[in-house]
Parts: structure tokens; C-alpha cells; sequence
């Protein structure tokens, strides 16, 4: 595995894959591996034009296979719509569904639904959707849910995800929203293996990479100057798109992959290097904290778990 490269992924034809968040970064970079080895990629995005844009960088490729699925995860009822498109598209086969996109350290905001944006976008709106395309899962099917190094600098208080009680904090936000994602899959897995279903519950995290999403991070903060030189000071010290990507390709595709384990860098710090099996902070492994973490999520979307 230390030397794993996206040209070691298998044939992926037959396969039907949704990626979210697929119009840029490490949701496009994913969507193109896979089309390029022949699955059949829908590509999940908000922007219409943008995803449009991503789209078509995809089918320039030879032989490549995908669609344009619109999906607002801050908005469940754009969630519900999209579900509905995925299993009419697919025909309830979907092979792999990875949870890619994400907000990071954003002002207060709140989605359509008033959730605290970080945590409606990054776990409550990919619960809710793991959820309704549960019935469409072939048997073997993954669940890639992508978190981040930055789910170890903070808590999860599970009464409180909305920042009603407590002052918001941006970095501790999109934390709470990362440790959300681990607590998520790892509790899918679980139920997953007590109904007896046949579902791959896994997560990855791209170790430190320049991707859009730190850009975009950095200019709500700084002045666009200061913000293109953060932007370049952090392009010196993280890797790039293709190679923050591995992990989460691995864990789509990799034929060793096993329900409940985590991927990311396996260099110094996990911040970067080879794709491999790397070890969440105690928090993630919470088992009580996840129960109780997935029924909140339930009475807040009001999508009822799948399996229950």
C-alpha cells in the first residue's frame, strides 16, 4: 500500500459512483479518476454552471461516463430532490457513494433549514443523504466519507450543534463538523453489521493539501492580498489536489478496504505522503457520544436511519 497510486485502481466499469462536491478540488479530482477507469460517475454539486464546468472536464476525457446531479447540503429539501434523482438515474444500484464536499471555518451562517452552516453542511446534509440513498446501496457498496485533521482540535457537544448556547467559534465549528463525520461512519458500520447489511462504512482525510477550499477560507478573513500570499505560503507546505485525493480513492476502490477503517497520509503527522490505514483521535471512537450523535441527527433532519 505505501506506494499506491491512483494507476493501481482496478477497472471500475459497472460501477456507478456519486461524488459530492465534485465541481472542484478533491470531489473533481475523484469524479475524473474514476470516469477515466470506468465508472459511471454522477457528480454532485450546488452551482449549476460551475458543476456544469466540471461536467464537461470530465467528459472530455475518452470513454468517460457521467452526470450532473444538483445538491444543496445546505438545504435538505435540495438533499431529498437529489436522492430521488440518484436512485431514479441508477435504478437503486449505487456502488459507491463518497461524502466529499465541505465548508470550513466559515462566519456564522445558518442553512435553509437554520442549522450552524459547518455542521448542516458537512454532517448533517451527507447523514441525511447516506440515509435516503440507503436503499439503492448494492451489497458490498462504500460509504467514503471524507473528514479532516482538524476533527482533533475540537468537541462535539451533541445538545448544542447549532451554536444556540455557546459562542461560535469558526475553527472549532468545522472541527466539531469533521469529528461529526468520523462519529457518522463508524456508527454506520456498526448498525450496518447489526441489520446484517452488507455496506463498507469508511472514512479518509486528505492530510494537508492546497485546495480550493482553503482559498476560499482564507479570503473571507484577509484582505485579498494578504490572502493570496496566505494562499501561496500554504501551497509551499501542503500537496497537491491528485495526491490528497488518494486516500479517499483508495478507500472507493482498494480491494483490501474493510468496513470502519480510516485512510489518509501516512507521512509525519498524517499531513502528507502514501495512502494508508491511519489511526482517528479516541474522540472518534466514541461509541455513546456516535448514538447519540445519530439519533440527534435524525430528530434535526428528520430523515428516519437507515438501517434503523
Amino acid at each position: 500500500m505505501s506506494r499506491w497510486h491512483e494507476s493501481d485502481i482496478r477497472d471500475q466499469s459497472g460501477r456507478r459512483v456519486m461524488v459530492t462536491g465534485a465541481n472542484s478540488g478533491l470531489g473533481l479530482q475523484t469524479a475524473m479518476v474514476l470516469a477515466r477507469h470506468g465508472a459511471t460517475v454522477l457528480l454532485a454539486c450546488r452551482d449549476p454552471a460551475r458543476g456544469q464546468a466540471a461536467l464537461d472536464r470530465v467528459r472530455s476525457e475518452p470513454g468517460t461516463d457521467a452526470t450532473l446531479v444538483q445538491l444543496d447540503l445546505a438545504d435538505l429539501s435540495s438533499v431529498h430532490k437529489a436522492a430521488d434523482e440518484v436512485r431514479a438515474i441508477t435504478g437503486d444500484r449505487l456502488d459507491v457513494l463518497v461524502n466529499n464536499a465541505g465548508v470550513m471555518a466559515s462566519p456564522p451562517r445558518r442553512t435553509t433549514d437554520g442549522f450552524e452552516l459547518q455542521i448542516g453542511t458537512n454532517h448533517l446534509g451527507h447523514a441525511a443523504l447516506t440515509w435516503l440513498l440507503a436503499p439503492a446501496l448494492t451489497p458490498g457498496a462504500r460509504v467514503v466519507t471524507v473528514s479532516s485533521l482538524a476533527h482533533r482540535g475540537g468537541e462535539l457537544d451533541v445538545d448544542d450543534l447549532n451554536f444556540k448556547r455557546r459562542r461560535y467559534k469558526p475553527g472549532a465549528a468545522y472541527s466539531a463538523s469533521k469529528l461529526a463525520n468520523l462519529l457518522f461512519t463508524f456508527e454506520l458500520d456498526r448498525r450496518a453489521r447489526t441489520a446484517g447489511r452488507n455496506v463498507l462504512a469508511v472514512a479518509a482525510h486528505p492530510g494537508l493539501t492546497g485546495t480550493e477550499l482553503v482559498h476560499n477560507t482564507v479570503r473571507m478573513y484577509l484582505p485579498d492580498p494578504l490572502a493570496k500570499l496566505a494562499s501561496w505560503g500554504n501551497k509551499l507546505i501542503s500537496q497537491g489536489v491528485a495526491a490528497g485525493a488518494l486516500p479517499q480513492l483508495y478507500a472507493a476502490t482498494a480491494t483490501d478496504v474493510g468496513s470502519s477503517e480510516y485512510f489518509g497520509p501516512t507521512g509525519p503527522g498524517q499531513i502528507r505522503g502514501a495512502p494508508g490505514r491511519v489511526t482517528a483521535s479516541a474522540a472518534a471512537y466514541d461509541e455513546h457520544t456516535a448514538r447519540r450523535l445519530w439519533e440527534r441527527t435524525a430528530e434535526l433532519t428528520g430523515v428516519p436511519p437507515d438501517p434503523a
